[in-house]
């Protein structure tokens, strides 16, 4: 049987889109000679829907797409399996499903479905059944589990279908599980030929690879291949790197989609031979991902344009950077804002950065209206010396102008912050923060150099200079980065112990060589800035643990460190 993985782009809530789009790669597929064609979960609606599934008007109009696709695709010759969210109904009156370990108790309005078409007809509708709850998932809130599962048959080949997590609990791979059932021990027992999942998968840091090894693992285990369709696309902060694959039953590669652009690809999952393992670029790939999250978010949320604040620093050239492969040179402003205090080689490098990557470039002194702003503050602040204060007030300036142009031009503001500054609150609220999207919010500054050193394996597109300067905000005389905090390849591994995996401030000194004092104040600056984060544009997720919805903590608290 020759079967298509076809990688969508899905928007949240854009039914027609979606449906008009899952049809093309159908017809695509029946030309190519799939017998099935396999999408990604709740590709209908587009992942994550949140609240919108607690609309019953969102729930009916996921039902009355499932018609729509079944009569679009009645005459084709390949089958359509898909994800939808549809209406729970009578499964909220069963008292006896559990759901694997994970609380089902109280009404839930929705269930996570795959649904099987062939020639108009449904010929499965099957439930998830682990539903994650942890990180940036909360699908507890929203879904009903299966209360089982089962296998299909397609032209007499028996297929177990399961929805991402489902696939995520093999006993034999993971050192802690975090349900009490296994979904595909439930499909083994019915013997199936195949395995078919379809999944939501985020991306970040190293999963590509992970699915892979925990996906050939099971293929092993039970001795049939297993086929994997991912969503591609951003939606807010997540980024869909999609990467769908298949695997023959001793767990070696026979299929590999694109990652991070839509795709499809054609196996037969019996007869296929091996093909070489995929070879990741953990640097090219933060890169790729960050520029699919900021286009689709610029582009879902009805945009065209975007603009930067260049400071002829190493994060606002990388944002830029990122901006013009995402949205086209013509598509990106670079606003300068020069102060007393910005040497003459910031605006140079501005300049020169944006020569290179073709985007317009202009300049707003705010020289006069910082000197405006002291003057009308004297009168209050009179007998007080100059501090953080007048610092301050310059990005606030900033601020103000980037979102007049915003307005004014109907484009999008990107923020230029990292995660090192927004992790100790080295950021001004009203300033450098304001904006649409974090677009490097999630990138520590050793990876942003990292990144711009690879952007430039070519050819320079980051000034040689902007590369080489310390890092400075520019905000007094003579100020650098390191006035105020370690050095960021010290800081870095800090913020990434703490944030990323939660280490105590005492593994960490032990861990990195540092002096506990020194880890022990980091941390106090990153517990008091909470307040800040969670005022800022979202962040575009590429790590495990990046600030913002998958990372709740309370503001007014105070922690021991």
């Amino acid at each position: 049987m020759k079967i298509a993985l076809a990688q969508i782009d899905p928007t949240v809530g854009d039914f027609s889109g979606n449906i008009e789009k899952i049809v093309a790669f159908s017809h695509r597929a029946a030309q190519m000679g799939a017998r099935l064609v396999v999408f990604s979960e709740l590709a209908v609606c587009g992942y994550p829907p949140a609240d919108f599934l607690e609309k019953s008007s969102f729930l009916a109009r996921c039902r009355s797409a499932v018609d729509e696709l079944a009569a679009a695709t009645r005459e084709l010759p390949v089958a359509v399996l898909a994800g939808v969210a549809l209406p729970a109904g009578e499964q909220n009156r069963d008292p006896e499903i559990a759901a694997g370990g994970s609380s089902a108790t109280g009404w839930k309005p929705a269930v996570n479905a795959a649904v099987l078409l062939d020639k108009g007809q449904l010929l499965l509708e099957q439930h998830k059944r682990l539903l994650p709850f942890y990180d940036v998932f909360d699908e507890q809130r929203y879904f009903f589990p299966a209360a089982s599962q089962k296998v299909v048959e397609l032209d007499g080949i028996r297929l177990a279908i399961t929805i991402c997590e489902d696939a995520w609990n093999d006993k034999n791979f993971w050192p802690r599980r975090l349900y009490t059932v296994d979904p595909m021990e439930e499909l083994m027992r019915q013997q199936p030929a195949l395995h078919i999942n379809l999944s939501s998968s985020p991306f970040w840091h190293s999963k590509r690879a992970i699915r892979r090894q925990m996906l050939a693992a099971i293929a092993r285990r039970d001795n049939i291949p297993v086929l994997m369709c991912n969503q591609v696309g951003g939606n807010d902060s997540l980024i869909f790197d999609g990467s769908s694959f298949a695997v023959n039953s001793r767990g070696e590669p026979i299929a590999q989609a694109a990652s991070f652009t839509e795709d499809l690809v054609l196996v037969d999952p019996l007869k296929a031979a091996p093909i070489p393992d995929p070879q990741d670029d953990d640097t090219e790939a933060a890169y790729r991902a960050l520029v699919l999250g900021t286009r689709d978010y610029v582009r879902k949320c009805g945009f065209r344009k975007a603009i930067v604040g260049l400071s002829g620093g190493i994060d606002s050239a990388l944002v830029a950077a990122v901006a013009a492969e995402a949205l086209g040179a013509e598509n990106v402003i670079g606003i300068g804002m020069p102060s007393p205090y910005s040497s003459t080689g910031s605006i140079d490098d501005s300049r020169r950065l944006a020569a290179n990557l073709g985007i317009r470039f202009e300049t707003v002194s705010i020289s006069t209206l910082f000197a405006e702003f002291k003057q009308a503050l004297d009168p209050l602040f009179q007998g007080l010396k100059e501090d953080l204060t007048e610092e301050n007030i310059q990005p606030r300036i900033r601020g103000t102008l980037l979102m007049a142009l915003s307005n004014k031009f109907g484009a999008l503001v990107l923020t230029t912050g990292n995660k090192s500054e927004m992790a100790v609150g080295y950021c001004t609220l009203y300033g450098d923060m304001v904006g649409a999207l974090a677009v490097i919010g999630d990138l520590v500054k050793t990876r942003v150099y990292a990144i711009c050193s690879w952007l430039n394996r070519e050819q320079e597109v980051i000034p040689a200079s902007i590369l080489t300067k310390p890092p400075s905000a520019e905000l007094r005389p003579g100020q650098m980065d390191t006035d105020s905090l370690p050095p960021y390849d010290v800081l870095d591994p800090i913020v990434e112990a703490y944030v990323e995996r939660y280490e105590t401030p005492e593994r960490i000194a032990a861990g990195c060589g540092l002096p506990l004092d020194l880890v022990r104040q980091t941390v106090r600056l990153i517990e008091r800035s909470e307040y800040k984060r969670q005022q800022a544009a979202p962040v575009l997720k590429v790590t495990a643990k990046s600030f913002g919805m998958g990372r709740r903590f309370p503001i007014a608290v105070k922690v021991q460190v």
